[in-house]
This record gives C-alpha cells, sequence and structure tokens, in this order.
C-alpha cells in the first residue's frame, strides 16, 4: 500500500496552484485556440500546465510513476501502467469553459493505485478554490481561507439536488433524472462537479458521454474522501488503467446513494 503523506497531498496541491498561475496568465490574453484530433479545443494554457506539471511530478515527488497525462497521450505518448500505482494527470479541464471565459476550468492531479484513486487535488484557479482527498479525508480551500474538512449530505425529504453538465448534457442524463423528484439542477463544468456533491451542495452527479480517466480521477479521489462514491451506470465499481483510458457512464454519488 502506498504510503499517501499529508506532505505529498500538500505538493501537489502547490504543484496544481502552480499550473493553475500559468493558465491564468494565457487566460487574461487574447489566446489562440486549436482543435485536436477529437474535435476538442485546446490552447497553450493546457500545454504549459502540463509541461509544468509533469517536471514538478517527476523532480519533486517521485519518477517511480507512469503519468498519463491528456496532452502527451493526444500527442502520442501512452506509458504502460501495468498493475501498478500511476498518475493521472489533467493540466486543464474543461477547456470549454476555460474558452468562453467562464472559469469552470480546473486542474486535475490524481494518484492511482488498484485501479482506484487514493489522492486526488482539484483546482480551480480562475475560482480561487482548491479541493483534495486522501487517506486523510477531504478538504476544500476556498476565497483564500484556511482549509475546511468536507463531506458528502444525505438527500432532504423533499428532493435532490443533482449537478449536470453545463457543455455535454445528454437525454440519458434528463432520463436517468426522471426516477428522482429534483428540486433544483446546478449546471457547471470541468471536475468541479465532483466538488459540488463532495461539498454537500448537490446530491448525484450523473455523467451519460464520454470522458476519459484523466477527467475524473481527481474528482473521483475527492469524492471518495468525503464520504461518496462513484458507480458506472449500471451501478457496478468504477474503476481506472481501463483500455484506452476511457470511461464508462458513470454516476457520483453523496450520502445515501444507490
Amino acid at each position: 500500500m502506498l504510503n499517501i503523506s499529508l506532505d505529498l497531498t500538500r505538493q501537489l496541491c502547490d504543484i496544481s496552484k502552480r499550473a493553475g498561475a500559468e493558465i491564468m496568465k494565457i487566460y487574461r490574453t487574447d489566446f489562440d485556440v486549436d482543435t485536436k484530433s477529437d474535435a476538442s479545443p485546446v490552447t497553450l494554457a493546457d500545454q504549459h500546465a502540463e509541461d509544468l506539471i509533469l517536471k514538478a511530478i517527476r523532480a519533486e515527488v517521485s519518477d517511480a510513476y507512469p503519468i498519463v497525462a491528456e496532452e502527451s497521450v493526444a500527442a502520442g505518448t501512452i506509458p504502460e501502467v501495468g498493475d501498478g500505482p500511476f498518475w493521472l494527470v489533467d493540466p486543464l479541464d474543461g477547456t470549454k469553459q476555460f474558452v468562453t471565459k467562464k472559469g469552470e476550468f480546473t486542474v486535475n492531479i490524481a494518484l492511482i493505485e488498484n485501479r482506484v484513486p487514493v489522492l486526488g487535488v482539484v483546482h480551480a484557479p480562475a475560482l480561487n478554490a482548491t479541493y483534495w482527498g486522501s487517506v486523510h479525508g477531504a478538504f476544500a480551500e476556498t476565497d483564500g481561507a484556511k482549509p475546511r474538512r468536507i463531506g458528502v449530505r444525505s438527500p432532504a425529504a423533499d428532493g435532490i439536488v443533482a449537478v449536470v453538465s453545463r457543455s455535454h448534457r445528454t437525454p440519458e442524463v434528463d432520463e436517468f433524472l426522471k426516477d428522482y423528484t429534483v428540486k433544483e439542477e446546478i449546471s457547471s463544468g470541468s471536475s468541479i462537479k465532483f466538488c459540488l456533491v463532495a461539498t454537500g451542495r448537490a446530491d448525484v452527479y450523473p455523467r451519460m458521454g464520454r470522458t476519459m480517466e484523466w477527467d475524473t480521477a481527481a474528482g473521483h479521489a475527492v469524492l471518495r474522501a468525503a464520504g461518496g462514491r462513484m458507480t458506472t451506470a449500471d451501478g457496478g465499481k468504477f474503476l481506472y488503467a481501463k483500455p484506452g483510458f476511457e470511461n464508462p457512464h458513470f454516476i457520483a454519488w453523496g450520502a445515501d446513494g444507490k
């Protein structure tokens, strides 16, 4: 079992914030937007942040485990992770929100062991918010305040609060929500959706569309540490190191989730 120390968590939070600072330098400019082979947008901010994160993990944390990072994979660098621990990095999750200047984008760094995220950091630089989770618990640092412990909640008797993707909502999500009394819906971008469930702001986050493991691992780690869980759409266990690092449809649950 990996030794997930508090120092390691602090290191990753610091790295995510440094990557966020690089992202914000470009965010404040009239940057160019390119398109990747899967038709998703990409900017210099994605690459600059990823370069910083990869160098920092290898130089300051550990060079012992493979790093699977979104832009590196897009460029054809796909490490073999086997059955051992590995890192998952999304340097700029929610690029569409970045491009449209909505602010709902994040830096995601996660450590996987036994196909489960055991440590994750989600940093939202434009929102001045950082969330992290590990065996030591789940925490949030927002608006310059001191870190606070966070946790999921039980749904209220009068209905649930559902968080849905701002850019990728599908008819399957609407079909899923028909089975519940939904008193409020929150639309959000990036892995912030996991954090809304982890902090007790929402009760469930259904995602019925294509995602990759680097999109979900850090938020999943925060949710797990906050007492929530994540399942496949049919209720199965959600694991990592899947073929192509592609995710099935999933549901992120707060307390008392199915």
